[in-house]
């Protein structure tokens, strides 16, 4: 029988956040036609602290922890039904009294490296401008570029820890500097500060958003939306172009490109809605990951990388974790149904090979 109400989602409202939680919504909508849904925008400690630091470029980032803070409070005091997170700022710890129901299939897990199209910035040139001290030459690159073909000392634009210490990793020349925001806000100060020359998002944000990058590598709206769906986004702006870096050489971060489901536990109405859109493989990937961060006691914060897919019945866990500028790197594989140990015995590898 219909719960004959609206069955509350919890979200941010940040534009990718949004757009998730609705495809989330989407989906319930079309496995209980006779149900509502509708969205709950909740505004979150972590919003609140990024709009700050985006003000102060020395400031912090905010601890990933606090943009799920209070989605889980609405859920806990019954303000909202089930909560959407991106799986990667969900810390391994849940409060007591709530669950994950669902964990959805795992959109794109790479990176894209992107930057200002030399084209353009040729174009837009002016042989004449007088130099000035301090000024610095507005940069831009061709098709295909990749951090190993940065020029020396290139500054990479990033708020992720993460994404600086596997940069760091590769090209200890390069500059890093923060870059916060949502995407449209890093996509916006890529192309207009000249200070910047590259920076890094998750595929899967772009592609959530409807982005992709053409067979030039130009950033744009998926030419597959119809007029009414494009008549909805928000193109990005012109002149940026991308490209997808291998998972395996540029780890992402645990549990990214998956989205999660948080319910009350042992909710008897919304955890088996939820529970619809759970992906086994998905799921078994991202508990490998999160055990790994989990037994290496590294919080969101955390340098920590990780990425675990499914070859045939088997689970491979690759990883990386960061101390004090040095990168320590594993891998290993076990039975897909073994995933939390994987996760376990590869952070135990690590920690007796930095005890050696």
């Amino acid at each position: 029988m219909p719960l004959n109400r609206v069955i509350r989602i919890a979200t941010r409202g940040s534009p990718l956040a949004l757009a998730q939680a609705d495809q989330v919504r989407s989906h319930l909508q079309a496995a209980f036609p006779s149900e509502r849904f509708g969205l709950e925008i909740v505004r979150t400690t972590g919003d609140e602290l990024q709009v700050a630091a985006m003000a102060e470029p020395g400031a912090p980032s905010p601890s990933k922890g606090l943009f799920t803070k209070e989605l889980e409070v609405a859920l806990l005091e019954g303000r909202a039904d089930l909560a959407v997170h991106s799986l990667k700022d969900l810390p391994t710890e849940l409060p007591e009294g709530l669950m994950l129901a669902a964990i959805c299939p795992r959109a794109d897990v790479r990176e894209v490296l992107l930057y200002r199209d030399g084209a353009m910035v040729a174009t837009e040139r002016d042989p004449l401008a007088e130099w000035r001290p301090g000024s610095r030459e507005r940069s831009g690159f061709g098709r295909g570029l990749r951090p190993e073909h940065l020029p020396t000392g290139a500054v990479v634009a990033t708020g992720s820890s993460r994404r600086a210490a596997l940069l760091k990793a590769l090209r200890p020349d390069l500059s890093v500097v923060p870059l916060r925001g949502n995407v449209g806000t890093r996509l916006g100060k890529l192309l207009e500060e000249d200070r910047i020359d590259a920076t890094l998002l998750a595929a899967a944000g772009l592609s959530r958003l409807r982005y992709d990058l053409s067979p030039t590598g130009a950033l744009r709206l998926d030419p597959r939306l119809s007029p009414a769906q494009r008549a909805g986004c928000e193109p990005p702006p012109a002149g940026i172009l991308g490209t997808i870096l291998d998972p395996e050489a540029f780890l992402p971060a645990v549990g990214q490109g998956a989205v999660a489901l948080e319910v009350r536990v042992n909710d008897p109405e919304i955890g088996p809605i939820a529970s619809v859109l759970d992906h086994f493989n998905t799921r078994q990937a991202v508990l490998a990951e999160r055990a790994f961060l989990r037994a290496m006691g590294g919080g969101c914060r955390s340098p920590i990388a990780g990425y675990a897919r499914l070859v045939g019945h088997q689970l491979h866990l690759r990883v990386a974790v960061f101390d004090d500028g040095v990168g320590r790197f594993g891998d290993d594989k076990a039975p897909v149904r073994e995933a939390e140990r994987l996760g376990i015995r590869l952070a135990e590898r690590l920690q007796a090979e930095a005890r050696d």
